[in-house]
């Protein structure tokens, strides 16, 4: 896998997508055989977003594979602000192994893996949340034992979240619907990469008003937070817009009898979801915030792993320069 970085579900083939969800198996059934794969490694973790799961996952995670995480919060950095995101990509590149950013404008993210040197891992940004997609389909995985076909409903804001189930759907052979209010529905440039890979592995992508005819026989039912970070003053709004996308017991009903409800956490419940719905046995959630470390742990081993190989071609090509 010749990628630097893990920016976009976008950026790697279906075989690479597939690699990772099958190295995260390996890792989940047999994590003792990793635990010195990364020794030593260091990994900066800058968030300008706060998260329970996206620390946690990641810090343990490098951890459980012999390295060590540093977390660096807005105070530390400013990016763009106090420091370049130039400078801040030049220092880390020589003191870490790694670079996890959590942040709002993607183009962030794109500007530190331009400038640094060693991999950058992309653990939010307005556009997309490529990680969590990962751990989404490795849990669809885990629970219907394949992803070609399945019919995946996502419900509600045509956010980061959905772009990415979007893209990591059609990159697996997978049948998505999302389903949101006009007006909030996924980004076209997003829905038209999905479609034009989708092309290529059988998958669909089917971006609607109508939540009925999304959720209907589906497989997995999705649904994320109506106002997310940097919203919040949209709250009010759209909770009356959202209402009508609100899965309940009634909508999960049109579902497969055997159909499972996501969910990427944190929810708000009693607004995009009811208690009986996240509460109930098919409920997958806290397997889906588990799947967070599994998944990442296998994109650091890919990714960083390389470093040292990296440092060296860098090296080699500096020195004709």
């Amino acid at each position: 896998m010749s990628v630097k970085d893990f920016i976009s579900i976008r950026d790697f083939s279906p075989r690479q997508i597939l690699h990772f969800l099958e190295e995260a198996c390996r890792i989940k059934a047999n994590p003792a055989a990793y635990s010195e794969s990364l020794k030593g490694k260091a990994l900066a973790m800058i968030f300008e977003k706060p998260s329970l799961r996206t620390r946690v996952t990641f810090e343990v995670g490098v951890q459980q594979l012999g390295g060590f995480a540093l977390y660096l919060s807005p105070a530390d950095i400013n990016l763009g602000k106090r420091e370049s995101i130039h400078d801040v990509a030049k220092n880390l590149e020589r003191m870490v192994d790694g670079i996890m950013i959590r942040t709002f404008a993607h183009d962030i993210v794109e500007q530190m893996a331009k400038h640094a040197s060693v991999p950058v891992i992309n653990g939010l940004t307005d556009y997309s949340h490529p990680c969590q997609a990962l751990a989404d389909y490795l849990t669809m995985l885990e629970v219907k034992g394949h992803l070609a076909g399945l019919k995946v409903a996502y419900v509600g804001d045509g956010n980061n979240v959905a772009h990415s189930l979007m893209f990591a759907g059609a990159q697996v052979g997978a049948r998505v619907w999302v389903a949101s209010p006009a007006g909030y529905e996924p980004k076209s440039d997003a829905s038209r990469w999905a479609h034009y890979r989708s092309l290529d592995t059988g998958a669909t992508c089917t971006v609607t008003n109508d939540v009925a005819a999304a959720v209907s026989h589906a497989d997995v039912v999705y649904t994320d937070v109506w106002a997310s970070m940097g919203q919040e003053d949209q709250k009010e709004r759209r909770s009356t817009v959202f209402r009508p996308y609100q899965v309940n017991s009634k909508l999960f009903g049109l579902a497969k009898p055997d159909a499972i409800f996501m969910h990427c956490l944190p929810a708000h419940r009693g607004d995009e979801v009811t208690d009986d719905v996240i509460d109930c046995q098919r409920s997958v959630v806290f397997l889906q915030a588990e799947n967070r470390l599994h998944i990442e742990k296998a994109i650091m081993l890919e990714l960083m792993s390389k470093v040292e190989h990296l440092r060296e071609v860098q090296a080699a090509e500096a020195a004709h320069v």
